[in-house]
């Protein structure tokens, strides 16, 4: 099965071939390393930006009013933080000229803690993109759902913010990708390049399929009875294996993928949460104006009387970095810990 990061390349590869994607271009992104988590080798778009990550959202959007369809990387989500200003006006574009000019631009950015970046290369970026208007915001927890994630954002008319989960950048899937070879050496064979000398290396792209996963549509990936827990990127595979552990317990819990954060699936979430009476929002964001704030809200304002107990959010602490020991980052954000333990405490309320 193909990790999250050769996901990301062969959907990169499928749409500058079959959707139109002219510019694939970042810090490090062409040749010869193919970006730092190598999501972008041997991809025949791919060129390399000047280390300026206003320079890069600039061009992109310069290109995407121009007819283009690029697909920028900020090498890091913790420097994606000084162009917030151009961030705002690619997402007011559609909207302040009435219809009249589209952006088809995606951005990607890695995003979270999970390799040890400390305080410079762990932060997520999640609540402060969703606070921006007129982007779609994704961010998967599987390699099918990154390919398939990514396509949609390059098939879309206005900007998609795709966040990558280094965490899992690495991890394999347990579905495999349209086209993707059954023999998992084989893919590595075709499409990562060798170490050494690359400057005669290309790729042999396996014939890929189309395949695309609807922005806005979230998915359950434990079905379950007595508590919902709603979750994406890194902390979804966290709550997956804590519903597994809880159920040996006698617990049912009920596990869904959000996988959009805009727009995203409220009807999913509400239909959930009618059915079990409890709910327990985890993602790695810093927990004062988190995103599961807003979905808390939401729950309390719209399902009052479905609730058989109040709704919890369990987040990254409210802190200015991530500690580089490893103690330290366990520490910062959930762990399969915290999440078992919130979950076995909200089944345990009672009304």
């Amino acid at each position: 099965m193909a990790n999250m990061a050769q996901a990301i390349r062969m959907a990169l590869h499928y749409a500058e071939e079959n959707l139109g994607v002219t510019d694939i271009f970042g810090e490090d992104v062409g040749a010869p390393l193919g970006g730092v988590f190598t999501c972008t080798q041997g991809l025949k778009t791919a060129w390399n930006s000047p280390l300026d990550e206003r320079g890069i959202i600039g061009a992109a959007m310069g290109l995407a009013m121009a007819g283009n369809r690029p697909v920028a990387e900020i090498q890091f989500c913790d420097y994606i933080y000084n162009t917030i200003d151009l961030l705002k006006i690619a997402g007011n574009t559609h909207w302040a000229t009435n219809g009249d000019w589209n952006l088809p631009m995606v951005v990607r950015t890695p995003v979270g803690s999970g390799i040890r970046g400390s305080m410079y290369h762990s932060h997520s970026f999640d609540a402060t993109m969703t606070h921006i208007p007129g982007w779609k915001v994704v961010m998967p927890s599987t390699p099918l759902d990154a390919y398939g994630l990514l396509i949609s954002a390059c098939q879309d008319p206005n900007p998609v913010m795709f966040l990558e989960p280094k965490a899992l950048l690495r991890v394999k899937g347990d579905e495999r990708i349209p086209g993707e070879p059954e023999d998992d050496r084989a893919l590595s064979k075709l499409i990562d390049a060798p170490l050494g000398d690359r400057s005669q290396w290309k790729p042999q792209w396996p014939t890929l399929e189309a395949f695309a996963v609807p922005i806005g549509k979230g998915k359950v990936v434990r079905e379950g009875t007595q508590a919902t827990v709603v979750s994406y990127g890194r902390t979804l595979p966290l709550c997956a294996k804590a519903a597994d552990q809880l159920k040996e317990e006698g617990l049912s819990v009920e596990v869904i993928d959000l996988r959009s954060l805009w727009p995203y699936d409220w009807e999913l979430i509400k239909a959930s949460i009618q059915k079990t009476g409890r709910v327990l929002y985890v993602n790695e964001d810093t927990e004062v104006t988190n995103f599961g704030e807003h979905l808390v809200r939401r729950t309390v304002e719209e399902l009052f009387y479905s609730l058989l107990a109040p709704p919890r959010l369990v987040a990254g602490k409210f802190i200015p970095g991530i500690g580089l020991a490893d103690a330290l980052e366990m520490a910062s954000v959930p762990q399969q810990a915290d999440i078992t333990s919130a979950i076995r405490s909200l089944a345990g309320e009672q009304p």
